[in-house]
């Protein structure tokens, strides 16, 4: 591509050759740039960047797997934060176990006023997680997840538990 002055110089040739080695790789990038925008698609490194920018609940130590459909999630989730079913999708994406979520409040309606309220009158969530292998690490990590995606106002405590072991035939 080069002007036909330089196209029998050697000098030049060289040059450019060099230059090409180097631009290489960034034009490869600028080429595929729209694959990195996709969580199944760009690199592992490039997930755990893109998880950030997007805000996604993960700490670094999940699975690839399970770090794909995370940041693949973040903006859906984004839409339901602070309802049980945020809540609810945000923990089977960390964990890849739906949890008991156990809340205080509830809803009713009744043609008479001054009818009993549904609920208890403190707000509360309670979320209980069952592993097969629970850890210390769970725990702090499903307090941390908790404390970030539920309702603001909400108390809540979180409890996890070793699921039961049926025996294999």
């Amino acid at each position: 591509m080069l002007p036909a002055v330089f196209a029998d110089d050697d000098l030049a040739q060289r040059f450019v050759a060099g230059l090409d080695d180097v631009l290489a790789p960034v034009l490869n990038v600028l080429d595929c740039l729209d694959t990195y925008f996709d969580p199944a698609l760009t690199p592992v490194d490039f997930a755990r960047w893109l998880g950030t920018w997007v805000g996604a609940e993960t700490d670094g130590t999940e699975p690839e797997p399970r770090l794909r459909a995370a940041v693949a999630a973040a903006a859906r989730l984004h839409r339901v934060r602070g309802t049980r079913r945020g809540l609810s999708e945000a923990v089977r994406l960390v964990f890849g176990v739906a949890p008991e979520i156990i809340e205080s409040g509830g809803a009713s309606w009744n043609a008479r006023p001054l009818g009993p309220f549904p609920g208890t009158p403190r707000p509360h969530l309670h979320v209980i997680l069952q592993l097969p292998d629970p850890t210390p690490a769970d725990t702090h990590r499903l307090d941390a997840l908790v404390a970030a995606a539920r309702p603001a106002h909400m108390p809540y405590t979180v409890d996890v538990t070793a699921a039961e072991r049926t025996p294999q035939r």
